[in-house]
């Protein structure tokens, strides 16, 4: 071990009884900002895309899109982090891309400016992620890692109900002001996610330390690819599969408004489908540090293996309820309720699993690998959902959804 490593090591900021020290604080309130800022925008994008008349496979192929470009950023960005030694400018550039995105969409007048504003966001989110995520394993003990991630997911989705929960009390309100179109309204929220965006930037140079390893200019991107352990790529197999059925959650959103507009109309079902998503943050913040705390006591992957069984779950039902056209609230708020216990288990745990398989001197790639995966495999589920809905039919899409989640469950049972 090196001298710096050492150093590192040494830090109070490592000790077991420390693990909610001022880089762990620092990144959960960053991210409780960022979501704050990009959550509110994908809580009422769906209502901006019906009322600019987009359909729901336009809105499919955005998310994966996005989702795309923010996995291949992730890879990339980590070999850089590993290599270099240095990750604190990149996640400070991917943090400031996200308020810019949302500048974007509040000029759009159509899904082409919506897609590239959502691509600069998911393009920062890819740069910032996998090394936001390193910077925080390495300021902690391994055994502490799950009260850690759970913790930083618990802030990351407070970030995700209060960003929400104002957008869709704005968006009551600005509806009756005086507006030339229907989309004004949402423009106006787009524009104030900006500030949260800004200060999310803020939060993160002022608060968090990053214990930089030493830079390791032998690194190679796909030697280094090819030298992670055999049980790590087939836990990413696991990880691709299920993950090729975990739609973005903006077509759930979607469901909801389509299911509620009926009853409803369109302005008061997108902001009923926006506290619905709420819900589903609020049980997401609520379970994430409890989720961390049994998975730290009782094994991880057993934790996660339930978490995907859980996702399932969320897709069956959702598929049942647009082949029974029972939709109601309370029911959707039952199937919001299982997607945001799933979430929960995803966001804390596949990270931390990942941390137990892989070496700390190619955590950042690993991460970045994770994140690939992930991003690839939701390209596949969120446009193929998107196309099958539009196609098809909304029950058949998400029985397929569910389909290849299941198999993707079989498969992370499988990985020893």
């Amino acid at each position: 071990m090196t001298q710096k490593a050492e150093t590192i090591a040494a830090t109070p900021e490592n000790g077991p009884r420390n693990w909610l020290n001022r880089t762990v604080a620092g990144a959960g309130l960053t991210s409780a900002l960022g979501d704050f800022c990009y959550e509110t925008t994908t809580v009422i994008l769906p209502g901006f895309l019906a009322v600019l008349g987009v359909p729901a496979a336009a809105l499919g192929l955005i998310e994966g899109i996005a989702d795309a470009v923010a996995s291949f950023t992730k890879m990339v960005a980590g070999y850089i982090a590993d290599k270099f030694g240095r990750r604190k400018l990149l996640v400070l550039v991917g943090y400031g891309l996200t308020p810019l995105g949302q500048a974007l969409i509040a000029l759009a007048v159509g899904w082409p400016l919506i897609l590239l504003g959502r691509i600069v966001s998911w393009f920062g989110k890819g740069l910032r992620g996998p090394l936001r995520d390193a910077i925080v394993a390495q300021s902690i003990t391994p055994d502490t890692r799950g009260r850690a991630f759970g913790f930083h997911r618990a802030m990351d989705t407070i970030g995700a109900v209060a960003g929400p929960l104002l957008g869709v009390a704005l968006l009551g309100w600005a509806q009756h002001l005086p507006w030339e179109t229907a989309s004004g309204p949402f423009r106006l929220v787009f524009w104030l996610t900006l500030i949260p965006g800004v200060l999310a930037v803020l939060a993160f140079l002022i608060l968090v330390r990053d214990p930089e390893q030493s830079p390791n200019p032998a690194l190679k991107f796909f030697s280094t690819l090819r030298g992670l352990p055999a049980r790590f790529k087939r836990y990413l197999v696991a990880v691709g599969i299920f993950g090729m059925g975990d739609f973005s959650h903006s077509l759930l959103i979607l469901a909801a408004t389509q299911l509620l507009t009926p009853a409803m109309g369109v302005i008061d079902a997108a902001q009923a489908a926006g506290l619905l998503y709420v819900w589903r943050n609020v049980v997401q913040v609520a379970t994430s540090y409890p989720i961390g705390m049994l998975a730290d006591r009782f094994g991880q992957r057993g934790v996660l293996i339930a978490g995907y069984g859980l996702g399932v779950l969320t897709a069956a039902l959702t598929a049942l309820v647009f082949a029974t056209g029972a939709g109601t609230v309370v029911l959707l708020a039952g199937i919001f309720f299982v997607a945001g216990l799933y979430v929960a288990v995803q966001e804390a745990l596949e990270p931390t699993v990942t941390a137990e398989m892989v070496s700390q001197d190619t955590l950042a790639t690993s991460y970045g690998a994770l994140g690939t995966v992930n991003g690839a495999a939701k390209f596949v589920s969120s446009a193929a959902v998107g196309v099958l809905w539009t196609a098809v039919s909304p029950s058949v899409s998400f029985a397929v959804a569910a389909i290849l989640m299941a198999a993707g469950a079989l498969a992370l049972v499988r990985v020893r």
